[in-house]
């Protein structure tokens, strides 16, 4: 049996395993009798390519040059048949990264500092949209309604934002992404519609949008499905002629929009001129010639 200080000691040293300073000031209050901690640092903040966890690597420049490529886990030790602590632990909140990354809400407060309203899928909560895709292509009655009210009629370019698999992409990524891609087809001289908000949207939703409102393009920047590697990474799906039903050969896709990724800003701009493209060719997907 394990006492108290025994197990306070082994605490003590897997906090200095993983970087955290025991000389920094500690703040500890109670809260439902479980300690918290204010001065444990985010170890999902440090990027993986910078850290070596091999104790004695054979040639440490190359490992480097190929963890620099890749964000997977390369290079991870273990104790015995087992992943040292440092790689468990980072195992675990990433893992717990991802799954806020699904379950989380974009909050309203985002979606209203940037101007956008906010209609729904056939889902009616986040567990439905997880069972039902389905209905996550499909918009709800009252958000047909207030497309028809609130949005321009028949764009050139119709662009709006939906939450899909990680409402942290979003937060992360939506505003210099949404910014730069208005600006650049504003630049190109092209005609955008109303830009808005889809709650448990999946990709199929924006066909269904392209027919409500006659868009000749859309262009739907979603939340992608978060992995270990990183949970804030968002995907721009564009659609030329977009019914209901059309084939998903038919899409043009800009994937990987994260800090480790393609950056927001420079995202928006690649995907404005890839709008003009498929503008020019009125085609886009496989029938799209870059």
């Amino acid at each position: 049996m394990v006492s108290e200080k025994e197990l306070k000691e082994l605490i003590s040293q897997v906090l200095k395993e993983i970087g955290t300073n025991n000389n920094d000031e500690k703040v500890i209050e109670k809260k439902e009798n479980i300690e918290v901690r204010s001065d444990l640092k985010d170890i999902t903040k440090i990027d993986l390519r910078d850290v070596v966890e091999l104790k004695n690597p054979a040639n440490l420049a190359e490992l480097l040059k190929y963890k620099k490529k890749t964000p997977a886990r390369i290079g991870i030790s273990r104790a015995g048949v087992r992943y040292t602590t440092n790689t468990m632990l980072r195992f675990r909140a990433d893992h717990a990264s991802a799954v806020d990354a699904v379950y989380t809400d974009v909050p309203e407060e985002f979606l209203k500092e940037n101007g956008l309203f906010s209609i729904q899928t056939r889902c009616n909560s986040k567990d439905e949209y997880l069972t039902r895709p389905d209905l996550g292509r499909r918009l709800n009655e009252e958000a047909i309604v207030t497309l028809k009210e609130k949005a321009k009629k028949s764009p050139k370019v119709q662009v709006y934002v939906s939450d899909g698999l990680s409402s942290t992409a979003v937060e992360a990524n939506m505003e210099d992404t949404l910014l730069a891609l208005l600006n650049g087809l504003k630049s190109y001289g092209i005609d955008a519609g109303t830009p808005f908000f889809v709650k448990y949207g999946r990709v199929g939703a924006a066909d269904e949008v392209s027919e409500v409102l006659d868009a000749e393009v859309t262009c739907v920047l979603i939340g992608e499905r978060p992995g270990l590697a990183t949970a804030e990474s968002m995907s721009a799906y564009i659609t030329y002629r977009g019914y209901v039903g059309i084939p998903e050969s038919k899409r043009t896709v800009v994937s990987n929009i994260h800090k480790n990724g393609t950056p927001a800003s420079e995202a928006g701009a690649h995907v404005a001129y890839i709008i003009k493209k498929i503008l020019e060719a009125k085609a886009s997907g496989q029938d799209l010639k870059l």
